[in-house]
């Protein structure tokens, strides 16, 4: 798509750095800049770049060009080095949301370098140890991941570094448009000693470490770090299933797994990414994170003179070495179940107030890991969180108690709450005893074994999301409908007439408006809708009309071509799963995509598919555990990788990275992590004795990938109808899809013609069932201190002293999760790793191990030989 012709005043190509608002031109000036016409204005462009290149070198010729660009620009002045240095920072049509306006920059330099060597490099180099370190360790237990934070972090005086070593005062003055150097001053002879080495210099040089390519960096790395669902899909079919998978197999899997989900983010971005109203908090955290180490400003806040950098620094390491505390000498500190110490037997007691496998109704930790367990609270909304805590007061610490205290379900012989499935003597289901040597259901066997059994939570947290997956649906419909059906039919109508809104400098009234141009040459005026859901624009969404945005046809070619990998993988491959499965696999990621990205970039609660997605294949290919194993992956992973592409083009958008160039960072580093990940599989496979199994050399047992198994099992080969079918013990959880989808039209009915501030109009459905899908494995402790924590900062804080929250907050969070998690690599390969701290015991490391907390006693218990079913 052509960049659409620039309205007045126009905007030139020449490198220069472009904000969100401009002051207002007297008459005569604004008369005269609106008379250039599109052939003056590409003349003036032409000059304008001639003069730059030509005398670039002097001072006083850019001083003049900076006049120049302040005049044309109406007060926004560029200086010799393309930074600007009179900006006004709030813009009429500045974002509505104060965590945006907190964190993210109203401007935009154009003239910043963003396709460098440095970058790509950088780039490529995180996602290729990232993804291979969290691949090797995701096979061990106890597992260490490195996050996308920590390469935010360390990647910054790596950048800085790559400057003082590569940069020299006398090198030629660079010219960059859109993020790509277009021009130099001058060059190197061509000729003479040290000629290439100098060339090889300078083009490892170019530009200059910025906020921009160092959001490229970490983009990078948050599509690459996390492993690959895919490679626990071939650790099973390899180690548990003992079949013989070739490399390309293996790529063709993972490959088509991992990046269908962008061709969903991509044909989104219309909803999920350019609307204002779609903040995803969890980018905000990153914008802060660049401002702090890239800017200089400093404005007080509250009293708080301090610079945002210094905060994060102080944080930073206090958290960093506060956590050796809870984390490695005094572990008690995570696990405060201090109630349970009092009487350590007490099953009640381990229950309510227990930490492990108790409800947490004490919310008190000290430890930031089990704070942030769900994901940081300083980033999601208060109101979001109080549906939050709402559902886990309602579900969790009334209903719970009640039925499991009652024995519903033959609860109270399993623990209150655990992540494993028991047989009908209350211990862990062994399914060895239900295959054949084939790893094929055995009903004999299974009929002369047992029944499978949950925990109470753990059924609570089946029906939730059950009718947190209605709910989804109504919600969205309800409150979103009508502006998905408007943006959809636009978009459409705006295709065909070839129409766009093109880039427009506003003046600072308080009723900026956009210009439409057509190919027709025909305009007309729109009002800038800031209440509308899905259409309200901000500067964020005018900045970004000056880059080409990617195509369509480019996301529809990546489906198409990933679609093509996974038939051929499907049929060609023994996993039993017909094309046409894949096919519903794909049609169910479509239909609550938006629906579960929505929900993301609004509240931070991300909706997870995976169970839905498992019962529904062993539904309607049972008996398949493989089939189910891979439908799964291509449901639940195309739905999970493109929230998070859609969060990192969120961010790209809050950055002004272009669209095009994007998606070439986004594409380039999934491929590499997906052929680097198999590569180390593949290597830990040949060199690694006994991996997978219970006596593995230094703890690779592969338990993510036997947990997986076993849901194979249960849902693939024991099948939902056995859970859920006639007669079947937990048949009555299929009417929360009643509940999901009825529920959200009652609240909308009621809320919709309330105040924008009435209780009713913030009630969340789809959060409030959503988020209990954490538990298991969360527990209680995780949700009610994180909520804590979330009304202290997001509620009161924000109210009581907003200008520190705006300042701060997001800094915060950064500082805390980045010291977190350089803290837990640090204590992992230097203490735990080298087996330094075998044997190291004193009361703070076994107090909370005592009771029944930590050894999840049941309520009711059985005499040997008895069972609680017959």
């Amino acid at each position: 798509m052509s960049r659409a012709p620039l309205i007045s005043p126009p905007v030139s190509h020449t490198p220069k750095a472009s904000y969100g608002a401009v002051p207002t031109h007297d008459a005569s000036s604004s008369e005269d800049v609106s008379g250039l016409s599109e052939d003056s204005a590409d003349g003036r462009r032409e000059n304008d770049m001639r003069k730059r290149t030509q005398d670039v070198r002097s001072q006083s010729l850019a001083s003049k060009h900076s006049r120049a660009a302040k005049e044309r620009a109406g007060g926004s002045v560029v200086d010799a080095s393309g930074e600007p240095t009179d900006v006004d920072e709030d813009p009429p049509d500045n974002s509505r949301y104060p965590q945006v306006r907190a964190s993210v920059s109203a401007t935009d330099n154009t003239a910043a370098s963003i396709s460098t060597p440095r970058m790509w490099i950088l780039s490529m180099l995180c996602a290729l140890l990232g993804s291979g370190t969290n691949l090797f360790f995701s096979l061990r237990y106890p597992s260490v991941a490195v996050t996308p934070v920590i390469a935010l972090v360390v990647v910054h005086p790596l950048g800085l570094a790559w400057d003082r070593l590569f940069k020299r005062e006398d090198d030629p003055v660079e010219t960059f448009d859109y993020g790509i150097l277009v021009r130099r001053s001058s060059d190197v002879p061509a000729s003479g000693s040290g000629y290439g080495l100098s060339r090889l210099r300078q083009w490892l040089a170019q530009g200059k470490w910025n906020e921009k390519e160092h959001a490229c960096v970490y983009i990078s790395s948050n599509v690459s770090f996390s492993f690959a669902f895919a490679t626990d899909v071939i650790v099973e079919q390899t180690k548990f299933y003992k079949q013989d998978l070739s490399i390309f197999y293996q790529l063709a899997l993972t490959v088509s797994t991992q990046i269908l989900g962008y061709s969903f983010a991509g044909l989104t971005r219309r909803y999920l990414v350019r609307p204002s109203s779609m903040i995803w908090p969890s980018t905000l955290m990153s914008t802060a994170m660049f401002t702090t180490m890239h800017k200089s400003e400093n404005r007080i806040a509250d009293g708080w003179k301090i610079t945002r950098w210094r905060f994060f620094l102080l944080v930073f390491f206090g958290a960093f070495a506060w956590y050796f505390l809870p984390g490695l000498l005094f572990p008690a500190l995570s696990y405060f179940n201090v109630i349970t110490w009092f009487a350590p037997q007490s099953v009640m007691l381990a229950n309510l107030f227990g930490t492990s496998s108790g409800l947490g109704m004490f919310p008190v930790t000290f430890d930031w890991a089990q704070i942030a367990y769900i994901g940081s609270p300083l980033l999601t909304p208060w109101w979001a969180a109080a549906n939050v805590v709402a559902g886990l007061i309602i579900i969790m610490w009334i209903v719970a108690p009640v039925m499991y205290y009652k024995n519903a379900l033959y609860s109270a012989f399993l623990p209150i709450l655990s992540a494993a499935v028991f047989d009908n003597t209350g211990k862990p289901y062994d399914v060895n005893r239900i295959l054949t040597a084939d790893f094929l259901f055995d009903r004999e066997k299974y009929e002369a074994y047992s029944k499978v059994y949950l925990p109470i939570t753990y059924v609570l947290a089946y029906g939730v999301q059950f009718a947190g997956l209605t709910a989804l649906v109504t919600h969205t419909a309800c409150w979103y409908g009508k502006e998905i059906w408007k943006v959809s039919t636009q978009s459409f109508s705006s295709d065909a007439s070839e129409e766009t809104i093109a880039y427009e400098r506003i003046a600072t009234d308080r009723h900026p408006t956009h210009r439409r141009t057509s190919s027709k040459g025909s305009t007309s005026t729109v009002e800038v809708g800031i209440d509308a859901t899905m259409r309200g624009d901000d500067v964020h969404a005018r900045l970004m009309r000056r880059y080409e945005d990617a195509p369509v046809s480019w996301y529809l070619a990546t489906f198409f071509a990933m679609l093509a990998i996974g038939v051929f993988v499907v049929e060609y491959y023994p996993v039993h799963l017909p094309w046409y499965g894949l096919i519903l696999a794909l049609s169910i990621t479509a239909t609550l995509y938006i629906p579960v990205a929505i929900v993301m970039a609004l509240t931070n609660q991300h909706s997870s598919l995976y169970l839905i997605c498992q019962i529904i294949c062993g539904t309607v290919f049972p008996g398949r555990p493989v089939a189910n194993m891979v439908f799964t992956t291509y449901c639940y992973i195309s739905s999970a990788q493109g929230v998070k592409f859609s969060s990192d083009l969120k961010l790209g958008h809050y950055m002004k990275i272009p669209p095009r160039l994007l998606f070439q960072v986004q594409m380039l580093a999934t491929l590499v992590s997906s052929f680097t990940q198999i590569g180390v599989l593949n290597w830990m496979f040949a060199n690694i004795p006994s991996l997978c199994q219970p006596d593995a050399i230094n703890g690779f047992s592969c338990p993510l990938a036997r947990v997986h198994f076993n849901g194979s099992i249960l849902w693939g080969v024991v099948g939902p109808r056995r859970f859920f079918g006639a007669g079947a013990l937990y048949r009555s959880l299929i009417w929360f899809f009643l509940v999901g989808a009825v529920a959200p039209i009652v609240i909308f009915l009621i809320g919709r013609r309330r105040r924008a501030n009435s209780i009713w109009r913030k009630i969340n459905l789809p959060v409030l069932f959503g988020s209990l899908s954490w538990i298991p494995p969360a527990t209680g402790l995780n949700f009610s201190v994180w909520a804590v924590v979330c009304f202290v900062f997001n509620s009161v804080l924000r109210k009581r002293k907003h200008e520190w929250w705006g300042k701060y907050t997001m800094t915060l969070s950064a500082a805390l999760d980045s010291g977190l998690a350089i803290g837990v690599v640090v204590i992992f390969f230097g203490a735990i790793f080298p087996g330094w701290m075998e044997g190291f015991k004193w009361w703070g490391t076994e107090v909370y191990k005592q009771g029944c907390d930590w050894h999840a006693c049941p309520y009711r218990t059985l005499k040997p030989g008895e069972t609680f079913d017959r």
